[in-house]
């Protein structure tokens, strides 16, 4: 018999809903769009045909109704592997932990997560305002160090290169790798460029910027530039892909990171329209997923 999970451990409003994302179980759709900023839930969500819901618990807004027959969830994270944590989590508990009996449900769902995110391109050859679909997510931050993980050989072999490689390892907290969705992957390749993403544990150091604070390791972006591994190479780092691909892989998701590149770190140069190029990904994304 499934053991009941206690009070203290899955937390439940007096709405009934999950305690973070303040949502209901049957308020969530089986296709989620994840973005970080708050504000950007309504840029997505302008595009649907109807919008059945509208609700915000401190910084994760969600929205869910319809486009073009498909119903689609839009939620915010916030910034940073730690908020993914959370969002990922109750996501999962939304749709596979009965809130009556406090039981994992015998039937899993799997949704399909896709994050809509801003990131830094690491090659010169990706300008800004073009678009990448992560194949897999390395992380930097510690997270996912504390679940039970059991990765796949093309996992293995990329992290240990990796490793061998910018030997980063020594001077930060270990890398973790896993692959994002190949069937999402194979929906988005017209125009996206696909590379592995890093996942870094903040936004000035963790990515190489100097403002008034030196730097531990000045040569971080350039080792990361310089990885490869058969075609594989690092196209871009920001600060949630590894934490969603980590966990979804974990709790039976798919997941895909869509990047909107505004920055390229090897060039120094930055978008003169971010917004736009936001908004351009938003629309390819739906266009996609509704297709």
């Amino acid at each position: 018999m499934m053991p009941i999970i206690p009070e203290s451990e899955l937390i439940i409003n007096a709405r009934g809903a999950i305690y973070h994302l303040g949502i209901l179980p049957e308020e969530l759709a089986d296709t989620v769009i994840t973005v970080g900023d708050p504000d950007r839930v309504a840029e997505v969500s302008r595009h649907f045909d109807h919008i059945e819901c509208k609700l915000q618990h401190r910084e994760f807004v969600t929205h869910t109704g319809t486009l073009r027959g498909k119903r689609l969830s839009v939620i915010s994270t916030g910034i940073g592997p730690d908020n993914i944590d959370i969002v990922m989590n109750e996501l999962d508990a939304l749709v596979n932990i009965d809130f009556r009996t406090r039981m994992v449900r015998e039937q899993r769902r799997s949704l399909r997560i896709i994050r809509l995110g801003t990131s830094g391109s690491l090659q010169a050859d990706i300008p800004v305002d073009s678009f990448v679909a992560s194949t897999y997510g390395i992380g930097m931050d510690n997270l996912m160090h504390y679940y039970r993980t059991e990765h796949q050989e093309d996992e293995r072999q990329i992290l240990q290169a990796f490793i061998t490689q910018t030997q980063l390892q020594s001077h930060l907290s270990q890398p973790y790798v896993f692959a994002g969705s190949t069937a999402l992957l194979k929906e988005f390749t017209h125009g996206i460029f696909h590379g592995i993403t890093v996942t870094c544990p903040g936004f000035y150091g963790p990515q190489g910027r100097v403002l008034r604070l030196g730097l531990a390791l000045p040569e971080l972006n350039q080792r990361l530039t310089g990885f490869s591994f058969g075609n594989h190479r690092v196209t871009n780092f920001e600060m949630e892909t590894a934490a969603i691909y980590g966990l979804g892989r974990l709790l039976g998701h798919q997941t895909l990171s869509l990047s909107a590149i505004v920055a390229n770190r090897v060039d120094m140069t930055f978008s003169a329209d971010a917004g736009a190029t936001i908004d351009k990904l938003i629309r390819t994304a739906l266009g996609v997923l509704t297709d």
